[in-house]
C-alpha cells in the first residue's frame, strides 16, 4: 500500500469553470480536451438515461390503456350507438378522471426530476492533469476517475492506483466481504468503495456497463409492489370476473323474458354492468401518490419509488444510524489527554501526520485536522485507511529525526485489550456523549494482521459531536406515534447511550455492546426487540440486525449516510439516505433526504398514513357502489323484470355520492395509523353496506311496481328506486367522511343539495329522467332509505367490534 500524494486546489477559472485540482506528476494524468472530444463525437459516452420517473409517453398510456379504460370504452360506444347521448356521460367521466391523472402524474414527474438532478452524484474525473467533478453523464471512455470511500463505482474500468482500496461488491454478487483491489484489476460499475481511495480508467460506458441495465431498472419511477396496488388489482380481478356473467343474464332476461326492445334492453344491461367497476379507484390511489411526491419533493425529499410513502407509514421500527442522522456531521476536538509519558507537541505532529496521509478524510480525522496542521518534517510511507469493520486506520512514517514508526488511530476498545486499566476513563467521557479515539503506536508492520495487538498508548484524542436541534423532537414523534427507534451505530456504546439520552430516547440508559450479541438470529432478535441503543455494530451486524426484527413480522426502516449504513439499507423494507451521504448510500435507498434534515422524516410518515387511511375510505365508497350493483343486477334477472335504472341514473349517483367525495376525501388530512390487510378492513365494511343498500333500493322498486301502473309506470318507479338508493348512498358516505370537520359536513350536504337541484328542476329532470310522482311513494323510498341508515348504523358498529383489524 502506498500513499496517494495530496494535490494542490486551484482558484475557479475567472469564466465560472469549476474548480479542480492539480494531478501530481507521477500519476495518471487523464485524457485531454482532444481525446474527449473525438470519443463524444464516436458516441463513446455513458449516456444511460438514468431517470427518475417514467417518460410522458409512459405516464399518458398507463392512465389510458387499461383494463377497465377498456371496458368503458366499449359500453360507451354501444350507448353511442343505440343512444341517447345522456346514457353515456359515463364515459365522459372516464376522460375526465384520467386526464386529471395524467396532469398530477406529470407534475409528480417534474418534481422527481428537478429533484435527482440536484441529488445527482458527479464523480471526480483527471482531464489534461486536472481533476474535477463532472455529471455522470459527461464520463467518456479512457476517463480516469478517481475513487474515495462511499463512492460509487459509475462504469466498468480497470484499476489504475490503489491506497488500500476496498471494493464492496455486493450489490452485484451477494458476496458482502469487501474485495482488495490491485492495479490491473476489474471494476464492476454497481459496486462501492467501503475503505482507502485510488483510481481507474474507465473501460465501459453507457449501455456496456456490468450495472448499466440494473441501474435503470433500479432509479425509475414505478407505482408497483405495495399493499394497496396489490389489493386493488385483486379486487377488480374479482369484479371482472363477475362482470361477464352478469352481463350475459341480463341482456338475456330483458330480451327474451321480458320482450324489451333491443336498443332498451341494451341500455338496460349497460347501466347494470357500468356500477359494478370502481374504475376512479385505481386512479385516485394514483393521484394521491403523485401528489404526495409533490408535497414532499417541497421539503427537497426524494421519493425514488413511490410506495416507498406507503411502505415508510406502515414501518413499526426505525433504525438509525447516530452518526449523520442524530448527530450533524461535523465534529470538534474538545481535549488532548497524551498518555505513558507522551510529550503533547509530539503528539499533535503525529496526528497532524495522520490527517495528512489520509486524502478523503471522515469526520473525526477532519476535526483533529482542524486543530493539528501537518508538518513537512513527517513522510508517510505506507497507510491504512479506516474500515468501519476494524474500526482504525493507520499510518507509518519516516520522522524529523529519521525514525520509523507505525500509528494507529481508532476506536480504544477494540485497540486495548479488556480490563485494561485506562478503559475506566474513556468509559466515563463516553458516558457524557463525547466520542473518544485512541492514538497508539505499533511495533508491527502496517500490513500485518497483527497489528493492532500489543500497541502502546499515545494519546486519547476527546471528540465533542454536533446534536441536530431537531432530532429531539422527531423521536418523540415517533414514540407517540407507536414506532420504535432503536440508534444502531458503530460508536462506543456508552457514548451512542449518552446521546441518545440527551435525545429523551427510551431505553438510551441500557445501551447494547453489539460484539456481544448472540450470533443466531433467534437470540439476536430477541437482543434487538429489547435493545434502544446498540453500539460497535459492523455494516454486516447491521444487516443481520435488520433481518432480526423482519423475522419477527416488524417492518423496518433503516437510515443512514455512510458505507457502513449501505448493507442494511439495501435489505430493509425502506431505506431512507442523506442527500450529503456516500452515493452508495443514495443510490440503494427508497428515500433521500436531500436537505439532511431527520427532521423530514415525519412528514414522509404523515404523507403515507394520509395516502392509506384516505384510499381505504375511498375504496369502502367504490366497493360499496360494487356490492350494491351486482346484488340488484342478480336481484332483476331471478325476478325477471327490468333492470330499474338507466346508465345515467348511475351516472348521477356515482358522481354525487362517490366520484366528487372521493377526490376529496383522498387528498384530505389523515394521521390515523397505517394498518396491514388492506383488503380485508376494505371489504368487511363494503359487503354489508352493499348488501343493505342494495336490498333497500330493490324494495322500494318492488313496491313502487305494486304502486304504479301505465305507461310511464317504469319511469315512477325508476325515480322511487333512485331516491332510497341516493339517500342510503349518502349514509354510507356521511358514515366514512367521519370524524366530521367543517368541509366534510360542507362536503355531504353539497352533495345532497346537487341532487336536490336535480329533482326540482324541470330540464335536469327531462335530461336524467327522473321525476317523483305523487306523495306516497317518494315518501315510502324516503323511510326504506332511513331504515337502511339505521341499520347501516348497527352493522358498521357490529363490524367493528366483531371483525377489528
Amino acid at each position: 500500500m502506498t500513499q496517494r500524494a495530496k494535490t494542490d486546489v486551484e482558484e475557479p477559472e475567472p469564466d465560472g469553470t469549476p474548480a479542480g485540482r492539480t494531478v501530481p506528476a507521477p500519476a495518471h494524468r487523464g485524457l485531454t480536451a482532444a481525446e474527449v472530444a473525438e470519443r463524444v463525437a464516436r458516441g463513446e459516452v455513458n449516456d444511460v438515461p438514468v431517470r427518475s420517473s417514467r417518460s410522458t409517453v409512459e405516464i399518458i398510456r398507463a392512465n389510458v390503456l387499461t383494463r377497465f379504460n377498456a371496458i368503458i370504452g366499449v359500453l360507451f360506444v354501444i350507448i353511442l350507438v343505440v343512444g341517447p347521448i345522456q346514457d353515456g356521460l359515463f364515459g365522459f367521466v372516464i376522460v375526465a378522471n384520467t386526464g386529471i391523472g395524467i396532469v398530477q402524474e406529470l407534475r409528480a414527474k417534474r418534481t422527481l426530476d428537478n429533484l435527482a438532478v440536484i441529488g445527482e452524484a458527479r464523480p471526480t474525473v483527471r482531464r489534461d492533469g486536472m481533476a474535477a467533478e463532472i455529471s455522470t453523464s459527461e464520463v467518456v471512455l479512457g476517463d480516469v476517475i478517481e475513487l474515495g470511500p462511499g463512492d460509487k463505482v459509475i462504469v466498468d474500468g480497470e484499476v489504475l492506483e490503489t491506497d488500500g482500496l476496498e471494493i464492496d461488491e455486493s450489490l452485484l454478487t451477494g458476496e458482502a466481504d469487501p474485495v482488495l483491489k490491485r492495479p490491473g484489476e476489474r471494476m464492476m460499475s454497481g459496486s462501492f468503495v467501503v475503505a482507502g481511495g485510488g483510481a481507474f480508467a474507465a473501460t465501459k460506458v453507457g449501455r456496456e456497463a456490468y450495472a448499466a441495465q440494473l441501474a435503470e431498472e433500479a432509479s425509475r419511477f414505478t407505482l408497483v409492489h405495495s399493499e394497496l396496488r396489490t389489493g386493488i388489482s385483486q379486487i377488480l380481478k374479482y369484479v371482472t370476473w363477475m362482470m361477464v356473467p352478469t352481463a350475459i343474464g341480463l341482456i338475456l332476461s330483458h330480451l327474451h323474458t321480458l320482450n324489451l326492445a333491443g336498443d332498451e334492453a341494451v341500455r338496460r344491461m349497460v347501466a347494470g354492468i357500468v356500477p359494478m367497476i370502481p374504475e376512479g379507484l385505481v386512479l385516485l390511489t394514483s393521484v394521491a401518490f403523485a401528489i404526495g411526491v409533490i408535497r414532499l419533493g417541497r421539503r427537497q425529499c426524494l421519493v425514488q419509488e413511490l410506495p416507498a410513502i406507503e411502505g415508510l407509514a406502515r414501518v413499526d421500527v426505525v433504525c438509525l444510524d447516530k452518526t449523520g442522522t442524530l448527530t450533524e456531521g461535523g465534529m470538534d476536538v474538545s481535549e488532548l489527554r497524551p498518555r505513558n509519558g507522551s510529550d503533547e507537541a509530539y503528539v499533535r505532529q503525529v496526528l497532524g501526520a495522520l490527517g495528512e496521509s489520509d486524502p478523503r478524510p471522515n469526520a473525526s480525522l477532519q476535526a483533529i485536522i482542524d486543530v493539528c496542521p501537518a508538518d513537512a518534517g513527517w513522510r508517510c510511507t505506507e497507510s491504512l485507511p479506516f474500515s468501519s469493520a476494524r474500526k482504525y486506520s493507520g499510518a507509518s512514517f519516516n520522522g524529523p529525526d529519521g525514525e520509523s514508526t507505525t500509528w494507529l488511530l481508532g476506536a480504544p476498545d477494540v485497540l486495548l485489550p479488556a480490563g485494561d486499566p485506562g478503559l475506566a476513563e474513556i468509559d466515563d467521557l463516553n458516558s457524557r456523549g463525547l466520542r473518544v479515539l485512541l492514538l497508539a503506536r505499533s511495533a508491527k508492520e502496517l500490513d500485518d494482521p497483527e497489528v493492532a495487538r500489543g500497541v502502546r498508548p499515545a494519546a486519547l484524542v476527546v471528540l465533542e459531536q454536533r446534536l441536530r436541534p431537531d432530532a429531539t423532537d422527531t423521536l418523540r414523534y415517533f414514540e407517540e406515534q407507536g414506532v420504535q427507534a432503536k440508534v444502531i451505530s458503530g460508536d462506543n456504546a456508552v457514548s451512542v447511550g449518552a446521546v441518545a439520552g440527551k435525545l429523551g430516547l427510551p431505553g438510551a440508559d441500557a445501551p447494547v455492546d453489539a460484539r456481544r450479541l448472540p450470533a443466531d438470529t433467534d437470540g439476536m432478535a430477541s437482543a434487538v426487540e429489547q435493545g434502544a441503543v446498540f453500539g460497535r455494530v459492523t455494516p454486516q451486524q447491521k444487516r443481520e440486525m435488520v433481518a432480526a426484527l423482519q423475522s419477527r413480522g416488524h417492518n423496518v426502516a433503516m437510515t443512514g449516510d455512510g458505507v457502513n449504513d449501505v448493507l442494511a439499507l439495501k435489505d430493509a423494507d425502506i431505506g431512507v439516505a442523506m442527500g450529503s451521504g456516500s452515493e452508495a448510500t443514495r443510490a440503494v435507498a427508497q428515500i433521500v433526504l436531500l436537505n439532511n434534515s431527520f427532521a423530514t422524516l415525519p412528514s414522509v410518515v404523515a404523507e403515507g398514513r394520509r395516502v392509506i387511511g384516505n384510499i381505504t375510505r375511498v375504496a369502502t365508497l367504490f366497493l360499496t357502489k360494487t356490492v350494491y350493483s351486482v346484488l340488484l343486477a342478480i336481484l332483476v334477472a331471478c325476478c325477471r323484470i327490468p333492470y330499474p335504472y338507466l346508465p345515467r341514473h348511475l351516472t348521477l349517483l356515482s358522481t354525487l355520492t362517490i366520484g366528487v367525495p372521493a377526490f376529496f376525501l383522498a387528498l384530505a388530512p389523515n394521521k390515523e395509523r397505517a394498518r396491514p390487510h388492506f383488503v380485508r378492513r376494505v371489504m368487511r365494511y363494503a359487503v354489508p353496506s352493499g348488501l343493505i343498500t342494495g336490498a333497500a333500493a330493490f324494495a322500494t322498486y318492488l313496491l313502487a311496481r305494486g304502486h304504479y301502473s301505465g305507461p310511464d309506470a317504469l319511469a315512477a318507479e325508476t325515480s322511487a328506486a333512485t331516491l332510497t338508493l341516493f339517500l342510503t348512498a349518502m349514509w354510507v358516505l356521511a358514515i366514512i367522511a367521519r370524524p366530521y370537520t367543517w368541509w366534510r359536513i360542507g362536503l355531504v350536504l353539497a352533495m345532497g343539495a346537487g341532487f336536490l337541484i336535480v329533482l326540482i328542476t324541470p330540464w335536469l329532470q327531462r335530461f336524467f329522467d327522473l321525476r317523483l310522482v305523487g306523495t306516497t311513494m317518494p315518501w315510502a323510498a324516503t323511510g326504506i332509505a332511513v331504515v337502511a341508515a339505521l341499520l347501516l348504523e348497527i352493522t358498521w358498529r357490529w363490524v367493528g367490534r366483531r371483525y377489528p383489524v
